[in-house]
């Protein structure tokens, strides 16, 4: 289709050219939709991002209104002589990258909701014109890592993001690999046995994300009430924190080890706001892969955390365009 740039499996390039042009980058997800100008170089322009919450709590129509909010906002900031040469949506899958729609595990109300032609006509509205491009949040993360952060120039990576869910991004032999929806890396929703008492069905994001980690914790006694509360309650060494904490860095090692064995990664980079509950987190995670890796060669990936705060997932989502291929 017109407004897909990116071959599901093909080689990333670097931008070859300058322009006066900029990309509109959007990140939406189960927590906030966020949206910035950002030049050719990843940098995001100043006076350019502006965010909105969404959550559960939310209306389709209030979801819906919350994207064309924050990228009006981000299009009026729009210096006179710049044009918009793409726009690069990242989100919360499962996505179908073909017709541009979303159906985010943690919005039920959006199902089969066209994020990329609803940003589009925003666009429009401002009189531009420029191609736009979907992909799940975790590929985004994975080339914002590839192109300025932690992992720059590692042709064997994922992405990962640990914050209201887990999502992931994959490349490979310097590849992106999309997949045929567009939903490859979507490592949160792995299954991964041994952390329920009961039979049943339970992935990565069910065990390691941060609020199913809090919800697992006040299950037990705890009585915060977010993310950052157990956090402070790690850090004081609250016996139930940190087993909740032990429990998520586990569940994502033993997920990296299974992924790391599958695709020989060289690294894995992990950003979003629950992987910051305690920089321990990483010595457990690593401590997992360890322990369940079969073989020497998965047990070699480095894990690192983000090299890009906060500024990932917009980077990344303006990389869809500037490392179109």
């Amino acid at each position: 289709m017109p407004a897909e740039s990116l071959n599901p499996t093909a080689s990333i390039s670097e931008p070859t050219e300058r322009s006066t042009g900029v990309v509109l980058a959007v990140d939406f997800g189960g927590t906030k939709v966020e949206s910035a100008l950002v030049d050719e170089n990843g940098t995001l322009l100043e006076g350019s991002r502006f965010r909105h919450p969404t959550g559960r709590d939310r209306s389709a129509d209030e979801l819906a209104e919350a994207v064309s909010s924050v990228c009006r906002s981000s299009l009026q900031a729009l210096d006179e002589g710049l044009t918009i040469r793409g726009i690069g949506i990242g989100a919360a899958g499962p996505i179908d990258r073909e017709k541009g729609l979303v159906s985010p595990v943690n919005l039920q109300v959006w199902r089969d909701f066209p994020l990329r032609d609803t940003v589009a006509a925003v666009a429009r509205e401002f009189g531009h014109s420029a191609p736009a491009v979907l992909r799940l949040d975790g590929l985004c993360i994975t080339l914002a890592e590839n192109w300025v952060g932690a992992g720059r120039g590692r042709d064997n990576m994922m992405g990962m993001i640990v914050s209201t869910g887990v999502g992931g991004g994959v490349i490979s032999g310097g590849s992106v690999v999309a997949g045929f929806s567009g939903n490859a890396g979507h490592i949160g929703q792995l299954e991964v046995p041994g952390f329920t008492d009961v039979d049943a069905p339970c992935t990565l994001e069910e065990i390691a994300a941060g609020p199913h980690t809090v919800a697992w914790a006040q299950a037990r006694g705890f009585e915060g009430e977010t993310g950052e509360d157990l956090a402070r309650a790690y850090a004081a060494r609250d016996r139930i924190a940190v087993a909740a904490v032990t429990r998520s860095g586990t569940a994502i090692g033993r997920a990296i080890a299974s992924v790391s064995t599958l695709l020989d990664l060289e690294v894995v980079v992990i950003g979003g706001g629950f992987a910051r509950v305690s920089p321990d987190l990483f010595d457990i995670i690593r401590t997992a892969i360890d322990r369940y890796s079969r073989f020497d060669y998965a047990r070699r990936v480095e894990v690192l955390p983000t090299g890009l705060d906060t500024d990932g997932p917009l980077i990344g989502a303006a990389a869809l365009v500037y490392r179109s291929v």
